[in-house]
């Protein structure tokens, strides 16, 4: 009888460490590919810029005539015109993906593992460097504040995913070799556990719930995602002075999406308006 106990013990402690295995995998293969917010990412950039030039515009041909005049090239003017603007859309998309960024790398071996002084700076040099580019960016279109913040949110963030590479919850996929690839004896705290795991629920909230929140409100805003220009615009009716959305710049001249005859029309002596807004928000109308 105790001999079979142990043996069912044994085998409860196999399975066990199988179902380890196996969430390890599932968490290894989700970073490989982006994790959740890759595809929230790949679905925004698509589905985004579409839907802001599609209620600025009108819909309908007025959305293939727009496109058709900015040309290919141009069509990513829209996704950047958005986020240069849009303090806390800007801020938050560069918190996700930085994270994004980190751990796709991460679940490819990055993270470095073991004790000491030089390790630890490179996990700190690993871990900050990114978040310090996105805050600049960040300070250079929207003010110091708002850079500060986006490089500490993006700085907080990564710190949940080094703690779960360390402590081996998560591990590095690795083609071959059996080598370890996590600190067996480092030991976390509970509250720095605990941290972690806000830390996943907090991107997740972000990536999946936020950041899509406030790009379809930016697509629906109203707003111009460029310049709006008033230029002289000619004509079979003859010549006009106009409000044009700026598509592109052709020689000494504007093409734009002409807002007072809903085409697209080439103006001169193009001069910028105050105001981006072309029609109330949705949540107005």
């Amino acid at each position: 009888m105790p001999e079979a106990d142990a043996g069912a013990g044994r085998e409860r402690e196999r399975e066990r460490e199988r179902g380890r295995e196996r969430e390890q995998e599932r968490f290894r293969e989700a970073d490989r590919k982006g994790g959740p917010g890759h595809t929230v990412l790949v679905a925004l950039v698509l589905a985004v810029p579409v839907t802001k030039v599609t209620y600025t515009v009108g819909g309908g041909d007025a959305v293939r005539d727009v496109l058709v005049g900015m040309e290919p090239a141009n069509w990513p003017d829209v996704l950047l015109g958005m986020v240069i603007t849009d303090p806390l859309l800007g801020s938050v998309l560069a918190v996700v993906v930085s994270r994004v960024v980190f751990a796709l790398f991460a679940a490819r071996g990055a993270v470095p593992v073991g004790g000491g002084r030089a390790r630890s700076l490179q996990r700190l040099g690993l871990t900050a460097v990114t978040p310090i580019a996105v805050g600049v960016i960040d300070a250079c279109f929207f003010g110091p504040w708002w850079g500060l913040g986006t490089a500490l949110a993006a700085f907080a963030l990564r710190q949940g995913v080094i703690e779960e590479y360390r402590t081996g919850r998560r591990g590095p996929h690795r083609s071959h070799g059996p080598e370890e690839h996590h600190d067996t004896g480092h030991r976390p705290p509970g509250w720095l556990r605990r941290a972690a795991g806000a830390e996943q629920w907090a991107a997740l909230v972000l990536t999946v719930v936020v950041l899509p929140f406030l790009f379809f409100a930016s697509a629906l805003d109203g707003q111009s995602w460029t310049s709006i220009v008033t230029c002289r615009v000619t004509s079979g009716a003859g010549t006009a002075d106009d409000r044009l959305i700026e598509l592109g710049r052709k020689g000494n001249g504007v093409v734009g999406w002409n807002l007072d005859s809903e085409q697209v029309s080439n103006g001169l002596d193009c001069t910028a308006g105050e105001s981006r807004f072309v029609r109330e928000p949705w949540w107005r109308g």
